[in-house]
C-alpha cells in the first residue's frame, strides 16, 4: 500500500509538471500576440483570432483524445503529445505573415489536449475521497501560463523574440523525456474488457447534465483562459501600462487562480462540489457587475450650477476585482471536475474530455467575441459585459436544474409513500 501511494504521488507530481509545460506552450500567443499586434498592425478582432488559434485545436481534439484515453496508456499518450509540440516550436522563428501564425497556432494548440490525458491518468491513482484534491493539484498545472509570463520577457531581453520558439522547444523535449523515464505506468484499467465497448463511453453523453457541466466549465475555465490571453492587452490599452507592468499584474491573476485550484478540490471533498461551485459563481457575478461598468461622466444640471459626477474603476480596484474572480474561478474549476467524478467515475476520459473541450472552447471563442465587442461598442469593459451574460446563463441553468431535481425527489418520495392512497 505504501509503495502504491508513492507511485500515486509521483504520478500526480510528474503529470502536473508535464501539464504545466504543455499549458505554457498552449498560451504562448498571449505574450507573443502583443508583439504581433503591433508588428502586423492587427485590429482587436484579428488579435482575438490570433489568440484563439491554438486554443481552438486544443479544444476540439480533447473529445477524440478523451475517448482514446479509455483505450491507450495515458502515460504514452502524454509523452507523444509533448513530442508533437516540439517541431512547430523550432519552426516559429521562420513564420512571417498573419495567416502563417494562425496556421502554426493550430498546430501548437495540440498541446492543449494534455489536460484531458492527464485527468484520465491521475484518476486511476486515487480513491473517491481524494479525487477532488488530486484533480485540484493536477489542475494547478494551469500555472504553466505563469511560466510564459515570466520566461518570455526574459528570453526577449536576453536573446530577442526569434529565440522564444527554440528555447521552448528544448524545454518541452526535456520535460517529455523526464516524464517518459520516471512517471509510473498503470495497466489494470486497459485490461478491463468491459470498457472495450465504445457504446459504454458514449452512453453518458445522452445526459443533459453532461452538457450543463460543460457550460459551467465554459465559464470557470474558458473565461480564465480568455482573460489570461486578453489581460496584458487590456492593461496596456485601458490603463496605458508598460508591457512589464501588464505582465506582472496578469501573472498575479494566473498564479493565484491556478494555485488555489488544489484548495478548491479540498473544499469540494469537504463541503460538497455543488455548494462550492454555486458560491464561486456568485462571487464572480458581483465582481463582473463592477468591471462591466465603463468609465462614465454624468452632468446634473442644478439650480445655480452643473454638478459633474465621474465613475471609473481605476487600475488597482480593477486588479483587486480580477484577483477575486481568479480565486473564484480556480475553486470553481476544481469543483466542476469533482462534480463530474461524482456522477461519472468510470467515464473520466470520455465525459471529462467533452467537458474539457467545452471549457477550452470558451478560451477560443471568448477572445474573438472580446475583440468584436470592443470594436463594435468602443469601450474596453465590453468584454466584461459579455462575461457577465455568460455567467448569468450558467447560473440560470444551475438554478433550473436544482429546482427540477428537487421536484423529482419530492415526486419520488410521494410515490414511495403512496400519496394517492385513500383511507
Amino acid at each position: 500500500m505504501e509503495i502504491q501511494q508513492k507511485h500515486a504521488y509521483r504520478a500526480l507530481s510528474l503529470s502536473t509538471l508535464a501539464f504545466a509545460a504543455c499549458f505554457s506552450v498552449w498560451t504562448l500567443y498571449s505574450i507573443l500576440g502583443i508583439e504581433l499586434k503591433s508588428s502586423l498592425n492587427l485590429t482587436s478582432t484579428e488579435f482575438g483570432l490570433l489568440l484563439a488559434a491554438p486554443i481552438f485545436t486544443g479544444a476540439i481534439f480533447r473529445v477524440p483524445v478523451g475517448f482514446l484515453t479509455e483505450k491507450v496508456s495515458c502515460k504514452k499518450l502524454l509523452f507523444w503529445q509533448m513530442l508533437l509540440a516540439v517541431p512547430p516550436l523550432f519552426y516559429l522563428p521562420y513564420v512571417e505573415t498573419f495567416t502563417e501564425y494562425i496556421l502554426l497556432g493550430f498546430v501548437l494548440g495540440l498541446s492543449g489536449v494534455s489536460f484531458t490525458i492527464g485527468i484520465r491518468y491521475v484518476t486511476d491513482w486515487f480513491d473517491s475521497k481524494q479525487q477532488g484534491f488530486a484533480l485540484g493539484v493536477f489542475g494547478a498545472g494551469n500555472a504553466g501560463a505563469a511560466i510564459t509570463l515570466v520566461l518570455v520577457p526574459f528570453i526577449v531581453k536576453a536573446y530577442g523574440w526569434q529565440e522564444i520558439g527554440p528555447i521552448y522547444g528544448v524545454g518541452m523535449l526535456t520535460m517529455a523525456i523526464i516524464f517518459r523515464l520516471f512517471a509510473p505506468e498503470i495497466g489494470k484499467y486497459y485490461q478491463d474488457k468491459k470498457n472495450d465497448n465504445l457504446a459504454f463511453h458514449l452512453a453518458p453523453l445522452k445526459d443533459l447534465k453532461v452538457w450543463r457541466f460543460g457550460l459551467y466549465y465554459y465559464f470557470v475555465f474558458g473565461s480564465f483562459l480568455a482573460l489570461l490571453l486578453w489581460l496584458p492587452h487590456y492593461y496596456m490599452g485601458a490603463y496605458q501600462l508598460s508591457l512589464t507592468q501588464a505582465l506582472a499584474l496578469t501573472l498575479l491573476f494566473v498564479t493565484s487562480s491556478s494555485m488555489v485550484r488544489a484548495v478548491g478540490g479540498w473544499f469540494s471533498d469537504k463541503f460538497g462540489a455543488r455548494a462550492v461551485n454555486w458560491s464561486a459563481f456568485w462571487i464572480c457575478m458581483v465582481c463582473l457587475f463592477f468591471l462591466s461598468y465603463p468609465p462614465t461622466t454624468m452632468i446634473i444640471h442644478g439650480v445655480t450650477k452643473d454638478v459633474k459626477i465621474s465613475f471609473e474603476v481605476n487600475v488597482w480596484l480593477f486588479t483587486l476585482l480580477i484577483f477575486i474572480i481568479g480565486i473564484a474561478q480556480g475553486i470553481g474549476r476544481a469543483s466542476v471536475y469533482k462534480i463530474v467524478y461524482d456522477h461519472y467515475p468510470n467515464h473520466m476520459g470520455s465525459v471529462g474530455g467533452v467537458i474539457a473541450a467545452l471549457g477550452a472552447l470558451g478560451g477560443c471563442t471568448l477572445p474573438i467575441m472580446f475583440g468584436l465587442a470592443v470594436d463594435l461598442i468602443g469601450v474596453y469593459s465590453a468584454c466584461f459585459m459579455l462575461l457577465y451574460g455568460v455567467l448569468a446563463l450558467c447560473m440560470i441553468a444551475m438554478y433550473l436544474a436544482l429546482q427540477a431535481e428537487r421536484q423529482q425527489k419530492s415526486l419520488k418520495h410521494a410515490i414511495e409513500h403512496n400519496f394517492l392512497e385513500q383511507d
